[in-house]
């Protein structure tokens, strides 16, 4: 009976014992623990201290950290989870949960946990820079992270509604020909049911000047089909007069994607129609697509060109190198002249290679992107079958977002 007695009294005064100290003093004697080295005993005046004061920040923070030095990184994490859901402003805790994922080498956790964390301190440089440093782990590391899935973590970030590109060109040969000029100027609007894009391009060839108006939309049916449209009309000889084209993708478990679609070109003595498709593939940051063109002709015969796209993505979809290269005319025509006569038409029968560099950039703390290309092209003369010329291209895409 007296020891049942003395056990009942002991739990009534263990469920008693709450914090009644002084919080701030005793914190920093944790803290001063801490540092020491004895974490555990920190551990538990700190959890003492949040028994009473449980939105005591610098406590609770102190306590993650000493979790995270100690390499047990999933309960540092819920309690900076528990911090940054109600302190979205507060840097040190930002910094801390970052690292925390960092030192347990869940890299890309951190990247999305950045941006994140930038949604509420806005080109914040140390954020960013522990963000480039989880990026470069990744990149490192070779790990099996795509594309998409690195979109996929950076869910936090508010993406522009609008953009205008402003881009152009030039072309230089080594014979025959003077140099051809091309710059366009668009504007971007997405929607959640896609995006609609108008353009006007304006083309100096041989001396002759034009303007093409055009305008692509993007519809989107799921998140997983959608479909590529594009309309152009212009008076100018060196465009044809209408152009249109129409493309359904759609996008497949592993990380592919594949179309099927046509484009039409109508210019002053015949109409061109050409068929085409591709398949793209993601593998970790790479992006590969293959894309075939066929263009019927008189007498039942057709010609067969085509295109195979690689790309490096670096830390985002925005940032990436690649190569172009291009087998045959496509139906992104440069309209050639000689004398009265175009020779759009014949273009689409000669033989051609081409090979286009891409590098495209955001500057530092700006979402604005800028494209460079350079590309070389052989390619048959329409009028002397079997000779061919070299040409070189030169040119940019700038474009900015709001």
């Amino acid at each position: 009976m007296v020891l049942i007695l003395c056990v009942t009294l002991f739990c009534v005064n263990a469920q008693e014992a709450v914090y009644s100290g002084d919080a701030d003093a005793s914190f920093l004697n944790a803290q001063a623990i801490a540092f020491a080295g004895s974490r555990s005993e920190a551990r538990d005046t700190l959890q003492f201290i949040l028994s009473k004061y449980p939105n005591y920040t610098d406590v609770r923070t102190l306590l993650a950290k000493t979790y995270s030095w100690d390499g047990a990184y999933d309960e540092a994490r819920k309690q900076f989870n528990i911090i940054t859901s109600l302190e979205k402003q507060n840097k040190e805790v930002w910094v801390a949960a970052i690292k925390n994922e960092i030192y347990a080498e869940n890299y890309t956790t951190a990247v999305g946990l950045s941006n994140k964390g930038l949604l509420y301190l806005v080109d914040d440089a140390t954020l960013s820079a522990l963000k480039e440093e989880a990026i470069a782990a990744i990149t490192a590391l070779q790990m099996p992270v795509s594309l998409q899935e690195l979109d996929t973590l950076q869910v936090a970030v508010i993406e522009p509604k609008n953009s205008i590109d402003i881009s152009g060109s030039i072309d230089v040969f080594d014979k025959v020909y003077d140099p051809m000029y091309l710059t366009s100027i668009s504007y971007t609007r997405h929607t959640k049911y896609g995006s609609i894009i108008p353009r006007i391009n304006y083309a100096n060839r041989f001396n002759t000047s034009g303007v093409q108006y055009e305008v692509d939309a993007y519809p989107k049916f799921s998140e997983k089909v959608y479909i590529y449209t594009n309309y152009g009309f212009s008076d100018a000889s060196i465009f044809p007069k209408h152009r249109g084209g129409a493309e359904l993708y759609v996008n497949l478990p592993k990380a592919m994607e594949v179309s099927l679609g046509a484009r039409y070109l109508n210019f002053v003595t015949s109409d061109v129609y050409i068929y085409t498709a591709s398949f793209g593939l993601y593998s970790g940051n790479y992006f590969f697509s293959v894309r075939p063109y066929v263009t019927p002709s008189e007498g039942n015969t057709f010609s067969v060109s085509g295109s195979l796209l690689a790309r490096k993505y670096l830390k985002d979809k925005y940032n990436y190198i690649g190569g172009n290269f291009n087998y045959g005319y496509t139906s992104d025509l440069k309209q050639f002249r000689s004398g009265t006569t175009l020779l759009a038409e014949t273009l689409l029968y000669l033989e051609t290679q081409q090979l286009n560099l891409e590098y495209q950039f955001t500057i530092k703390n700006n979402p604005n992107t800028l494209k460079t290309m350079l590309g070389v092209t052989r390619q048959e003369l329409s009028f002397d079958p079997g000779k061919f010329f070299i040409a070189g291209t030169l040119g940019f895409i700038y474009q900015v977002k709001f």
